[in-house]
């Protein structure tokens, strides 16, 4: 018989899942839609903002036939209203036209940063020659201007959102299979920019061996946010597992993806100060672990803290909604420092 996913390690206590959850799908676009995830959310210029992978096909079919960018505004969080069109097609047109001919397929997985007044956009490109990170900045969700794209293979680009030491600086997760034993090893550095264009001094920051719950790779989350102790960090990680059956769309999905949570210093963030030796947060809900395209799957590609002090988590649950989750900065903190 096959093994399940639901034995091991618990979310944390401090993790609260909100009662609203789902609070994005398929069913909530007004354009073809059926997997709905692994969103970018920022609060910007007054309201939040959220850009959201959007797998589209049949979901009753467990079709799918394309990828695009959906956009959507919120003012309390929670509540979410979609625009009437998919956003940055031209834009991403425009990319692969710069491309070489024919290579692009497609943008997805974004992550959103406000810097300096105006709202990045990190995000994943898959073409005919590897995977690339790319970085796009906007400052109303309608004109985008391609700053840089990676080499291959490289995604789960995470920018801060202010410069430090005179630097911008980035997450990253390069992907090199050969370099590992052609293992999926694949860890979290760190790099940084004078313009945002041009990136180097890259470092490993956070390795697979690093985090005792991961023995398959881990990667940038949510881009960071300060608090006064230091950057809270959210990374995702995997564990793989041979005896795992189907629990998804797929005839097979033997991984779970759980989210991790660290601490890294405000004046050098490629010192990390605190991490915590447990998952933060393990897929436990319905909408977690059944009904999804991958299930046991949660991709946290938002996090915002609010002046209260109450920190908001947006994240892909099961590859196929977008779901939220709450905790206190302080409780958070003292997970990276104590657990």
């Amino acid at each position: 018989m096959a093994k399940t996913q639901t034995d091991g390690p618990v979310s944390m206590q401090v993790i609260h899942r909100h009662p609203a959850n789902p609070i994005l799908t398929y069913r909530d676009v007004p354009y073809p839609a059926a997997l709905v995830f692994n969103a970018g959310v920022a609060r910007y210029q007054g309201r939040y903002v959220m850009v959201f992978r959007n797998d589209f096909g049949d979901f009753e079919a467990q079709q799918l036939q394309g990828t695009n960018l959906g956009l959507a505004f919120s003012e309390d969080g929670i509540h979410w209203s979609v625009s009437p069109t998919p956003c940055f097609e031209a834009a991403a047109e425009h990319l692969a036209a710069t491309l070489r001919t024919d290579d692009f397929i497609r943008a997805y997985d974004p992550r959103l940063t406000v810097l300096e007044g105006r709202c990045y956009m990190t995000f994943a490109i898959d073409t005919g020659h590897g995977i690339r990170g790319a970085i796009a900045v906007t400052d109303d969700f309608e004109s985008w201007e391609i700053l840089t794209t990676t080499l291959p293979d490289n995604r789960n680009l995470a920018l801060f959102p202010e410069q430090i030491g005179g630097h911008y600086i980035r997450l990253e997760r390069p992907m090199p299979i050969y370099g590992r034993r052609w293992q999926e090893r694949f860890d979290i550095w760190i790099s940084n920019s004078k313009d945002l264009r041009a990136w180097g001094d890259p470092a490993l920051l956070l390795a697979v061996e690093d985090v005792p719950y991961a023995n398959c790779k881990i990667g940038p989350a949510a881009p960071p946010v300060r608090t006064e102790r230091g950057w809270l960090t959210t990374f995702h990680a995997v564990d793989f597992d041979p005896d795992r059956g189907k629990n998804g769309w797929e005839a097979q999905w033997q991984k779970r993806y759980t989210a991790g949570i660290m601490l890294l210093d405000l004046a050098d963030p490629a010192r990390v100060l605190g991490l915590c030796k447990a998952p933060m947060m393990v897929p436990e809900a319905p909408y977690e672990i059944e009904g999804g395209y991958r299930n046991h799957v949660l991709f946290p590609g938002g996090m915002i803290l609010e002046a209260s002090g109450e920190v908001k988590f947006y994240y892909g649950a099961a590859d196929t909604t977008m779901c939220l989750a709450t905790a206190d900065v302080r409780d958070l903190i003292e997970l990276c420092l104590t657990r």
